[in-house]
């Protein structure tokens, strides 16, 4: 079976190509993907069998090899700089934690500061 990288895939219309690895482009429809899988991702290594169409080579029977690198982890922040971030929103939610204590709400000039940190580490821990 040839192998081969996802060049281009749209879910919503249920096609996309393939570029064999010795060169060259090849449809592929939503029907030949595995089950379950309902979409491929740009740069996803995949085995596939060919049949000639009418317009040219067309994939049968895809099969994932591996997963796409992940951009979100290639993106993440080095642990030494979490833990500062981490030890920073600490200190600020303890600020707020006491003024809650003393029956006052945050000020609301910082609050939309403080929801978009926590949002923020929020994010970078859910990758």
């Amino acid at each position: 079976m040839p192998v081969g990288k996802v060049r281009f895939y749209d879910a919503e219309k249920g096609f996309g190509f393939l570029t064999k690895e010795d060169g060259g482009d090849v449809y592929v429809r939503a029907t030949a993907l595995p089950p379950g899988v309902t979409a491929l991702k740009t740069g996803q290594k995949v085995e596939f069998g060919i049949v000639e169409g009418r317009k040219g080579e067309q994939a049968l029977s895809v099969r994932v090899v591996e997963a796409p690198p992940s951009l979100s982890k290639a993106q993440r922040k080095a642990p030494e700089q979490m833990a500062v971030i981490v030890e920073d929103l600490i200190k600020m939610l303890d600020s707020v934690g006491n003024g809650y204590r003393r029956g006052r709400h945050p000020d609301p000039k910082n609050a939309p500061k403080i929801a978009s940190v926590l949002r923020a580490v929020a994010d970078e821990l859910d990758l």
